[in-house]
């Protein structure tokens, strides 16, 4: 079984307004050298074997919008412990 990270945000010229709420929040618990944070998702899958291309087309139809979000997978060669 193989491990395949799929990372999704929001791209970057959208409003992350979970995000702006996030960095609100910790400025006011007193982390001032906080200048911003994203919020963004991690889905993890759980393969037989790695076929990138299919990990793509599970992305587009699925996992992310691509009309406001991005995505990066990490490859299970490059999955560390």
């Amino acid at each position: 079984m193989l491990t395949v990270r799929v990372y999704v945000t929001l791209k970057p010229s959208l409003l992350d307004s979970a995000g702006r709420t996030v960095s609100g929040s910790l400025q006011k618990l007193g982390y001032t050298e906080l200048k911003g944070a994203r919020i963004g998702k991690l889905i993890e899958l759980e393969v037989d074997s790695y076929d990138e291309a299919r990990v793509r087309e599970m992305c587009d139809k699925l996992l992310a919008n691509p009309v406001i979000e991005d995505y990066r997978i990490e490859a299970p060669e490059t999955v560390t412990a």
